[in-house]
């Protein structure tokens, strides 16, 4: 069995110890404690394959080293696990340690060879990995005497050292989870940029979508994180493609919003303006970069639609879940406000109440807003006249739909399908 090597005089020495041995002791892995200096803190001076292997390889000191750095700074910012491999073909998993919020180190496991190792190409290049200190046969047996692992219990043995690494953090138990929510929402931001970067041509600007605002606070007044997360990455998505390297300007912009998702909350009912004007506001405004930005609008609306799904009746998110969905189904007629509420099951004068109180805007609003959305499409994907998708889109007239249509989008139905969807603006 491996050894491992502390140093004694390390905070936490004791635990650290007890929680690595037990890991090891259970998996057969070796463990590493590496530093946020990206220095092994502790080593195995038996069998592990740092000593018995990793010494003896000519790329330990180049290509290895990066890896390991790489995968650290990955693992770190993310607060994930992560695997990966050397040109031996040996697995690592690390899983990243933090006090009180700040990166601190990770636990390095290791101990096994990938089943998909290709051994004819790894037989060739052996001899050349071999620093010569280790006659090259004995390292290549030493290689191959490492049994060789699957990517599932890869995968298991990664989650089982992020819960070892996440009980050896200190301050904010709910950290590593933080940082991976961050990173999905970063991600599903950067997807929503590289579209319209594919869809745009480089240079132009795009209107700010006042209309997607009322959208992220309607979907906040019925509960819908989700929605509303995914709304305020298109917000995101649309300031970033329009004002590169203008940062102070989308700082600028994410203030205002922060100020309309707190009205949003006093309009609920809940406590949530102090809490934006004493933390939030006050983050944003130190914000450095675009990720600190964002984690704090998004950990904003994820405050807000906890409290407002707390506070609303859930009698009203269902008759509004109703509502909406016979309103989408009938967009191409007439529906009238009776029709509406009758579905959601209320009479009239309160339908139209709650759905203002919930929705963020009238109802008149909510369904010119769905039928100007509907024309977009008709206008970019079909070749009917605007009179045809007046029409089909229930406005009572071309001029009508015309003044509607621009009310939302900035500019006339002609103009949007000549631009072939492009909304140009130096205003943003």
């Amino acid at each position: 069995m491996s050894r491992l090597v502390l140093t004694k005089q390390r905070p936490g020495y004791f635990k650290e110890q007890k929680v690595v041995s037990i890991y090891m002791q259970a998996t057969g892995s070796s463990v590493q404690i590496v530093d946020n200096n990206f220095q092994s803190l502790d080593f195995d001076n038996d069998t592990g394959i740092e000593q018995s292997i990793c010494r003896y390889c000519t790329a330990h000191c180049r290509s290895c080293r990066e890896a390991h750095i790489n995968a650290i700074r990955e693992s770190s910012y993310h607060g994930n696990s992560h695997i990966y491999q050397c040109e031996l073909g040996l697995l690592f998993w690390i899983s990243p340690i933090y006090s009180d919020g700040k990166f601190s180190g990770v636990l390095r496991g290791s101990g096994y060879l990938s089943d998909k190792m290709d051994m004819p190409a790894f037989t060739e290049k052996y001899n050349a990995l071999c620093d010569k200190t280790i006659a090259p046969d004995k390292f290549m047996r030493r290689v191959l005497a490492i049994p060789p692992i699957d990517a599932e219990k890869t995968q298991s043995l990664s989650e089982m050292l992020l819960l070892c690494a996440k009980s050896l953090s200190s301050g904010n138990e709910d950290y590593h989870e933080v940082l991976m929510l961050r990173s999905k929402q970063q991600s599903s931001l950067f997807t929503l940029l590289e579209e319209l970067k594919a869809k745009h041509p480089k240079g132009s600007t795009l209107p700010y979508p006042l209309d997607k605002e009322q959208q992220l606070i309607a979907s906040l007044h019925r509960g819908d994180k989700a929605g509303a997360e995914h709304l305020l990455n298109e917000l995101l998505a649309v300031l970033l493609f329009s004002n590169q390297n203008q940062f102070r300007h989308i700082q600028l912009r994410a203030l205002e919003l922060a100020v309309l998702l707190t009205r949003a909350g006093i309009h609920s009912g809940g406590s949530i303006a102090a809490e934006c004007n004493t933390r939030y506001l006050k983050q944003i405004q130190e914000a450095k970069t675009i990720e600190e930005l964002m984690s704090t609008l998004h950990s904003i609306i994820e405050n807000i639609a906890d409290q407002i799904t707390s506070f609303q009746g859930i009698p009203h998110a269902s008759a509004l879940r109703k509502a909406e969905s016979f309103i989408r189904e009938n967009l191409t007629r007439k529906i009238s406000l009776r029709e509406i509420a009758k579905v959601a099951g209320l009479s009239g004068p309160y339908f139209s109440t709650i759905f203002k109180e919930e929705m963020g805007e009238n109802l008149s609003r909510y369904i010119n807003r769905l039928r100007v959305e509907k024309a977009g499409k008709m206008l970019l994907e079909t070749d009917f006249c605007l009179s045809d998708i007046s029409a089909a889109c229930c406005f009572e007239d071309q001029s009508w739909f015309s003044k509607i249509f621009k009310s939302f989008t900035g500019i006339s139905p002609g103009k949007y399908r000549s631009q072939g969807g492009q909304l140009y603006s130096a205003v943003v």
